[in-house]
């Protein structure tokens, strides 16, 4: 019965002008709701990958793939929904005839939320909540209860041939992103057709309130975080409430996003697509005219991502604490993206500011946690002091000297004793202090040091002096 229902609702859907709903990228996954059945069509595995086959198959429920290809972006859809009140949740997927010919498909499914985002996606950080690539015998799968077999859904085990998850408990304004992929492709390349119905307490409620129907508002879709050189990214017409029935449709956008329209990109009944290239940012407003004299708008806001890359000197890289028993060093990017950090082959930190950095040449890589490269290690340098020398002869450690001394201006530094008794001077020309006086070597003990030399304050040479200390091992 549950089969004959779909069905029927499938013909309305295409004779009331219904369309088949299809993106294959989730960066553009289409908003939907639960007040209809939505009929989807998949034909093809997108633009742009939205995850690394061989990381996102680590989850367990993902491992299967495509028979084509081995890639579970073959053959998908990627739908976006938001919790409209809390309750449960849960939903089917029917594999649908292509005509009067057999059924075909074979779907399954991930979904991904509370809250994430598709870069978060893409790079492996957030795993699928709820998944199923079983074998399905029923031409249903989804969450909740089977409505053919019964069979209540269970937690994903592999090989378990349960095409059911369990419900979803959700709470109002919470975003899932669900990825659906036809495993079994038919080789030919025509679309197979399938019907997504929502399910659940919440849906037996108020089937208009569960889901908000005012996301299919936002019919370009949410915000997309994008990286440079990543394929065009399409915005459709096609999506509103309008459906086909436009008299005019009009783009335009801001580039800074700052409130200010900086150019009509394009105007006309025929317009209904527009191409975003790399790396043009910004957000994009679309305004749609119906035979119906109302005007239907929205708008999105696209950013590109690059590779990291550090702001010129000196603004780049600044030393907090030359010279001082802390060296600290803080980072500054050229870009707006979302940045960690790693200094000397260390764990990434989210903070661009680096505690007790030790002397001399050190190293740092920046990484986009938007999944849109990673720097090459950017060399600097702490100028600083070894707090401890060992002139022994053996090589290591025998010459006491302040690291980097070559980068300041006329440094001049004395050695005392711990009497005061000046022992060397030295300068950036000299190799550094061998531990001796008058020939003789001087004894285990601290020694303390004078630095002066010069530093530019917005073009002028201001003086400076640092007194402390250092040890002498032997």
């Amino acid at each position: 019965m549950r089969t004959l229902l779909c069905s029927m609702c499938c013909m309305l859907f295409c004779l009331f002008g219904g369309k088949a709903q299809n993106s294959p990228d989730c960066r553009s996954a289409i908003p939907v709701c639960a007040d209809a059945p939505i009929l989807g069509l998949n034909d093809g595995s997108g633009d742009i990958d939205d995850f690394d086959p061989d990381v996102i198959r680590q989850s367990g429920c993902l491992e299967k793939g495509s028979v084509s290809s081995a890639n579970i972006e073959h053959n998908t859809s990627w739908y976006v929904f938001r919790a409209g009140t809390d309750g449960q949740i849960g939903f089917d997927i029917e594999a649908l005839p292509i005509g009067s010919g057999p059924i075909t498909a074979e779907w399954d499914f991930a979904l991904y939320g509370p809250d994430t985002d598709c870069a978060s996606i893409s790079n492996g950080t957030a795993q699928p909540i709820r998944c199923n690539y079983e074998v399905n015998t029923t031409n249903f799968t989804g969450i909740g209860v089977n409505p053919i077999s019964g069979q209540e859904g269970a937690p994903f085990i592999k090989g378990s041939q349960n095409t059911y998850d369990e419900w979803l408990d959700v709470t109002a304004g919470e975003i899932y992103y669900l990825l659906i992929n036809n495993f079994n492709t038919n080789f030919d390349g025509d679309p197979e057709p399938f019907m997504l119905t929502f399910t659940g307490s919440s849906v037996d409620a108020d089937q208009n309130t569960a889901l908000d129907c005012t996301l299919r508002d936002e019919f370009l879709g949410l915000d997309i975080v994008a990286c440079e050189g990543d394929p065009d990214i399409v915005l459709s017409a096609l999506n509103s409430p309008a459906g086909p029935d436009i008299v005019n449709v009009t783009w335009s956008v801001d580039y800074e996003d700052d409130g200010v329209v900086d150019a009509v990109l394009a105007s006309g009944a025929a317009e209904t697509m527009l191409t975003v290239t790399s790396p043009n940012s910004g957000r994009y407003f679309v305004s749609i005219d119906t035979s119906l004299a109302t005007v239907i708008t929205d708008d999105i806001l696209i950013t590109f991502y690059g590779i990291p890359v550090l702001l010129p000197d000196p603004n780049g890289i600044v030393i907090l604490d030359d010279l001082s028993d802390s060296n600290n060093v803080e980072f500054f990017v050229d870009g707006n993206g979302s940045y960690e950090y790693a200094i000397n082959g260390g764990e990434f930190q989210d903070s661009s500011v680096f505690m007790d950095v030790p002397p001399g040449m050190n190293s740092v890589v920046i990484n986009d946690k938007n999944g849109c490269g990673t720097s090459e290690p950017i060399p600097f340098l702490v100028v600083g002091y070894p707090k401890f020398f060992t002139p022994n002869g053996d090589g290591i450690h025998d010459a006491w000297n302040i690291l980097g001394i070559e980068t300041l201006t006329n440094p001049v530094v004395f050695i005392f004793d711990r009497y005061g008794k000046l022992l060397k001077q030295i300068d950036e020309t000299t190799i550094g202090w061998d531990g001796t006086f008058n020939g003789q070597p001087m004894p285990s003990s601290d020694y303390w040091f004078r630095l002066e030399y010069e530093r530019d304050d917005q073009g002028t040479l201001v003086a400076n002096t640092i007194r402390t200390h250092f040890t002498l091992k032997r």
